[in-house]
């Protein structure tokens, strides 16, 4: 199958479905009061300054569950993966009407991460630096469930789980502050994922991955020019925890390389490291936003919201490129460097002699 049958094509009907779809579901927003308001909501963390429409995810959602029943089979692993992204998108619209508890919003999305395992994805292995890999396939609880077997493979399951519910949470927290930062670093992570991939085309069952990474870039893409400064419409809480859920999905399914995506996503990841371990030593809630990730800092040291998305992009596309190149022991080293060199910088940023 051709590149542009695997990847373009499929990208290409996501990015047109979302880009029209995001209109409609603007309208729908104000007509349902899916409004941020800043001289209602006053949350520090809050930096625009006029109503902005959420619900960005339904028709992200949309385009990606349109071009997936177009271009996939809709085996039991694809069912899991959208019955996730459905439950994620329609937490999405209750927050982003109801302003939900972030505790509540962490038990969806351990529901929504646990649909795609119980259909199967998982991860069986890792690999460790230096060589070798860490098994995570044993122990196995396996039964019969409506007369047929099933099993339940422990490690592999409960690593999976972790790992899905983490990205969502580290994009959501880490990679939506500022207008178009999100959907621009999803683009190049997404495409990053294709990409590594298409190295393993020869091999048919990465084709379902290629197809559903592009579609994600092109849903993302499509709805950039809604979301870039001035902002017509925010992702919510549905667009940003949805382009976690799937970049974990993805990185599970293509050959397992959770590393590479770990590298990609080091901005946003490490940032929110940071500034979870930041909130917890000051005795706060780690989940209850505040003013003090990097593009805030950014933001306070005189960039625009422009120059922050673009920089996150830039620095992504960066990372993508390197991560692309790297061995298991490299990217170890490349994380280690990252989270230096963004420690430093934020807390430069932080600490820095105000003119």
């Amino acid at each position: 199958m051709s590149t542009f049958s695997l990847a373009v094509l499929p990208a290409l009907v996501a990015l047109i479905v979302s880009f029209l779809a995001t209109p409609l579901v603007i309208k729908l927003a104000w007509k349902l009061g899916l409004i941020d308001d800043p001289s209602k909501n006053k949350h520090i963390k809050v930096i625009h300054t006029y109503p902005v429409p959420r619900g960005g995810g339904i028709a992200i959602f949309f385009a990606i569950l349109t071009a997936s029943l177009i271009f996939l089979p809709l085996d039991k692993h694809l069912a899991g993966i959208l019955g996730g992204a459905a439950v994620l998108t329609l937490m999405g619209i209750l927050d982003d009407k109801f302003n939900l508890s972030p505790y509540l919003r962490l038990a969806g999305g351990f529901l929504a991460a646990g649909l795609p395992i119980a259909a199967g994805i998982g991860i069986a292995f890792l690999s460790r630096p230096g060589g070798g890999i860490i098994d995570l396939s044993q122990p196995q609880i396996n039964f019969y469930f409506l007369g047929e077997p099933r099993s339940i493979w422990v490690l592999s399951d409960a690593f999976a789980l972790i790992w899905i519910v983490f990205v969502m949470n580290m994009l959501n927290m880490g990679a939506k502050g500022v207008d178009g930062q999100l959907p621009g670093v999803v683009v190049v992570a997404a495409s990053t994922v294709a990409a590594l991939s298409l190295k393993f085309s020869a091999d048919i069952t990465q084709w379902p991955v290629i197809i559903l990474a592009a579609i994600t870039a092109g849903a993302y893409l499509g709805f950039l020019p809604w979301n870039f400064y001035p902002q017509k419409i925010m992702p919510g809480y549905g667009g940003s925890t949805l382009a976690g859920y799937l970049l974990a999905v993805l990185s599970i399914l293509s050959t397992t390389k959770v590393g590479t995506l770990i590298v990609v996503l080091g901005i946003p990841l490490i940032d929110t490291g940071y500034t979870i371990v930041r909130r917890i030593l000051a005795k706060k809630s780690p989940v209850w936003g505040d003013r003090g990730h990097l593009h805030h800092r950014l933001l306070d040291a005189g960039w625009g919201k422009r120059r922050v998305a673009i920089f996150y992009w830039a620095i992504t596309a960066f990372l993508g490129i390197l991560a692309l190149n790297l061995n298991t022991s490299s990217k170890l080293y490349t994380m280690v460097g990252i989270a230096i060199l963004l420690g430093g910088a934020i807390l430069w940023l932080t600490y820095r002699p105000k003119s």
